[in-house]
């Protein structure tokens, strides 16, 4: 027995051969996205005895691996989560942020607008034409914020058809990756460039949504969705979708099904692109759109209730400017009735109160025990409502209708008092002269306690008794009996009427006119109110009243002017704009760093793979020159016998 040189030479030039294919392949590869390097392990040959000693036979290539760390491939997938979160949302702000600053700006252009041709008509009650412009301000005021709306419900779409487009992409990788481990169950886990196939689309959809990776004995991956969906489980992959809002139809969920069962994702878990478009259309662009519903409300109501307070240029009492802020067409969506819910009532809100509502949403319960629960979305705060008739009272400047039906224990309802208002905001004033510009002259007496208020709500001027200058009419109030009365008396105190029960809020006097009060106390109180009626075409205090209301906190329970409901959006937009623009910028060095560490470790170094390249040339034509040698021996050998 001798050493075998030919064969020592044979296994040397085919482990220096296979360590250049692939050094080879790794430079071939050096610009492809997702490979990781690979290295070749090289053993030796077992060693065989001759005489004492022991000698060796040569080598062979034991193993060709990738290059691979699972915790730093772990901290780049997170990097990239929440790089791609970030990304998305500051994307999506920054589009509502530029709706709000350019076409936005017009809306508070309009209101100063409004406000300013009323005082145009304050300083000219007479004039047609200046009527006729103040009515043109109130439509394109109107105008800008049906605008604004459409603008916002055009993202709210556009949100929704992404969120679609990446659960078709989610359903195409979940059933690429179940194919793939297929593949790798075959090969146990052996063949690299599967592996690095699958961990680009791992990688890619770390994109959409927080990823988790399981390992498993057969060689494949087990991938879940936000900690709480499995996407693929060995070769069985599930399938991600989308199904109506509930209880807003134009809100879709997303689920996740597999055969014949489907199930329901919260997305606030989700992370990645999903949750940040979630969260983007569910906690910004619908309380935005809430808030500008409350803006048209706003407008609505007060310029409407000033016309009530006034008179028009026939001496009427003044009708609408805007659509009445009950009206069906302005009251669209603010009741959602949960898909779940057994009983059968049908629920409509009046708004009461425009000045106290917060342009929030609520969470209507209802449970035998616990009876009508409104829970604030926003805050958390509880209210017990209280039902009288068909009417549920308490909430912040709303109350709740039961139109039909029963509520069944357990039923849930979402109410957005200001939805749908800036939708069906509108100009329903057709007749410039309709503009109440002149108004009555009512006179608190000054022994009253404060606490009520009144407004004439019809008049007949054909009344032999309608009270004008030098006929003026008082009329006591008494709501500190059981039966509450009023008695009416004229400009010299003598009593011409009365004392006569009433119903409140509604007094009629039979003078030529009836009013209205507000604001009882529960302890009640005899107030007195004197009352000239007379009208004068020139008269301008109404209007001036209502110009007056530009710099007036009507809203958000009187911390708020009109005008401040739409800058503190825009201005809230803009802040969380800025704070995703920040997030961005830290989430992307984060990855960047994570990338860093992959590529230092599983990433192709040029410099390092040509010097491989050349170390191992160099290994082969030296074990050639072996083989060399060794014929030249055997050559030696059998001239030597011949």
């Amino acid at each position: 027995m001798s050493i075998d040189l030919l064969n020592i030479a044979r296994t040397g030039v085919q482990a220096s051969q296979a360590q250049l294919g692939v050094t080879s392949n790794n430079i071939a590869n050096a610009n492809t996205e997702g490979y990781n390097r690979q290295v070749a392990t090289q053993s030796s040959l077992e060693s065989q005895r001759l005489g004492n000693s022991f000698y060796g036979t040569g080598t062979y290539v034991s193993d060709v691996k990738r290059v691979y760390n699972e915790f730093a491939a772990r901290e780049l997938r997170i990097g990239q989560t929440s790089m791609s979160a970030a990304e998305t949302s500051y994307s999506k702000l920054s589009e509502l942020d530029q709706i709000y600053s350019q076409i936005g700006k017009m809306v508070p252009e309009n209101l100063n607008n409004f406000f300013a041709s009323i005082n145009s008509v304050a300083d000219l009650p007479t004039d047609l034409g200046i009527r006729t412009n103040s009515l043109s301000s109130a439509q394109q005021l109107a105008a800008g914020l049906n605008q604004m709306q459409s603008q916002l419900d055009g993202q709210v779409k556009q949100t929704n058809s992404q969120i679609e487009s990446i659960t078709t992409r989610i359903n195409e990788i979940s059933k690429e990756l179940g194919s793939i481990n297929l593949e790798l169950m075959k090969s146990q886990g052996q063949d690299s460039q599967v592996l690095d196939k699958q961990d680009a689309l791992i990688l890619e959809l770390s994109q959409y949504a927080q990823v988790n990776v399981i390992p498993l004995d057969t060689g494949a991956k087990s991938i879940m969705l936000g900690g709480s969906v499995m996407l693929v489980s060995g070769e069985v992959s599930m399938s991600m979708g989308m199904s109506t809002g509930d209880p807003y139809p134009n809100e879709p969920r997303i689920n996740a099904s597999i055969g014949d069962k489907t199930l329901n994702v919260d997305p606030s878990k989700l992370g990645g692109q999903l949750g940040a478009l979630f969260s983007f259309r569910d906690d910004t662009l619908l309380p935005a759109s809430t808030e500008l519903g409350q803006l048209a409300l706003g407008i609505a109501d007060t310029f409407n209730e000033m016309q009530s307070k006034g008179f028009d240029l026939n001496g009427d009492i003044g009708s609408n400017i805007f659509r009445d802020i009950n009206d069906p067409l302005m009251a669209s969506g603010r009741v959602g009735s949960n898909s779940t819910n057994s009983g059968t009532a049908a629920m409509s809100v009046n708004i009461d109160d425009v000045g106290a509502l917060s342009g929030g949403s609520y969470q209507l319960g209802y449970t035998t025990l616990g009876g009508y629960q409104l829970t604030d979305t926003q805050t958390g705060k509880q209210t017990t409502l209280t039902l009288s008739g068909s009417q549920l009272t308490g909430g912040a400047g709303f109350s709740i209708n039961i139109d039909s039906g029963a509520i069944a224990d357990g039923d849930k309802f979402e109410i957005r008092p200001t939805a749908g208002a800036a939708a069906g905001l509108k100009v329903v004033m057709t007749d410039p002269k309709g503009i109440a510009a002149a108004g009555p002259q009512i006179t608190p007496n000054t022994t009253n306690s404060g606490e009520l208020a009144v407004k004439v709500n019809a008049i007949n001027r054909a009344d032999a008794n309608f009270p004008v200058t030098g006929s003026e009419l008082s009329v006591r109030v008494n709501t500190n009996t059981a039966i509450k009365t009023f008695e009416v008396f004229n400009a010299a105190g003598t009593s011409v009427g009365g004392p006569t029960a009433f119903t409140p809020p509604q007094i009629n006097t039979g003078f030529g006119f009836s009013f209205e009060i507000d604001g009882q106390s529960t302890a009640g109180v005899t107030d007195t109110f004197t009352f000239d009626l007379s009208f004068a075409e020139s008269d301008n205090s109404n209007a001036v009243e209502m110009a007056k209301l530009s710099d007036t906190k009507l809203m958000n329970n009187g911390t708020g002017t009109l005008t401040s409901v739409f800058e503190n959006t825009k201005l809230d937009i803009g802040s969380q704009t800025k704070s995703a623009e920040v997030r961005v910028g830290s989430a992307t060095a984060i990855y960047q760093q994570a990338s860093t560490r992959v590529q230092s470790e599983s990433g192709v170094n040029l410099d390092e793979e040509a010097a491989n390249l050349l170390r191992f040339q160099q290994s082969y034509q030296a074990a050639a020159r072996i083989m060399t040698t060794a014929q030249t021996i055997f050559d030696t050998l059998l001239s030597s016998v011949r």
